[in-house]
């Protein structure tokens, strides 16, 4: 394996401050300070150290929070937009899966981890797991009309395609064109279809939450691992 892969694997560095430690001479192989990242390495019987402290990759799972910007798709491989997985730096992206998708247009919170059985956690109606949207509408409604859709969510509406009706939903607003939408299930294009329910249309789609975990701290094409807390919370 390559040095600078091991590194990437074995400290969660990004490749460019891998490039930095090695650079300091932060880095020694078997007792030798080296600078080259692309020097092959063997990862069970080589001794790496990172400041006399040794290093290991370590096993199991990754669990990453992106703040997805507009303009990138939740998807494998690219079609019209570049893909969520190019903005993320870790060592075998392509084998993370997504939580739940968002459209090309929506910004906000997506987890994306190897672990399949938390991913179907994460997403999966039966385990509740909240997640928060914040919405612009397109034209604006007035107290009765957000009385009447706050009222309706909150028991229930049969989309169209749909054989059963949505599971309850709480909306707010905070003026008559923009409102919070709290759901437990993800359906194809869920938030805007509720809206077209309406007669309304969202023009603006936010993911601001999913269960305790929010994008504070990050920006728009951010991403960091998630704390083991924040994975417990999915484990029940």
């Amino acid at each position: 394996m390559r040095l600078d892969k091991f590194l990437s694997k074995a400290t969660q560095l990004s490749r460019k401050d891998c490039k930095r430690i090695l650079h300091n001479d932060e880095i020694s192989v078997n007792g030798e300070i080296v600078r080259d990242g692309s020097v092959h390495i063997d990862e069970v019987n080589d001794d790496i150290d990172w400041f006399g402290e040794p290093l290991s990759v370590a096993t199991g799972n990754r669990y990453i929070l992106l703040y997805k910007p507009e303009g990138f798709e939740c998807t494998l491989k690219p079609k019209e937009y570049p893909i969520v997985t190019e903005l993320i730096d870790v060592p075998e992206v392509q084998a993370l899966r997504m939580a739940g998708r968002l459209d090309v247009d929506t910004t906000g919170a997506l987890l994306l981890s190897d672990d399949g059985a938390f991913l179907h956690r994460v997403t999966s109606p039966k385990h509740h797991v909240a997640k928060t949207y914040e919405l612009t509408l397109a034209d604006p409604m007035d107290d009765t009309q957000q009385a009447y859709a706050i009222d309706a969510l909150a028991k229930g509406v049969l989309l169209e395609g749909e054989r059963d009706k949505t599971k309850p939903a709480q909306l707010s607003f905070t003026d008559p064109t923009h409102a919070t939408l709290v759901l437990t299930e993800g359906k194809y294009h869920q938030v805007k279809r509720m809206m077209a329910y309406f007669g309304n249309k969202v023009v603006a789609l936010h993911r601001a939450r999913i269960g305790s975990i929010t994008l504070d701290g990050l920006e728009k094409g951010d991403s960091r691992f998630l704390t083991q807390a924040e994975i417990d919370q999915f484990s029940s």
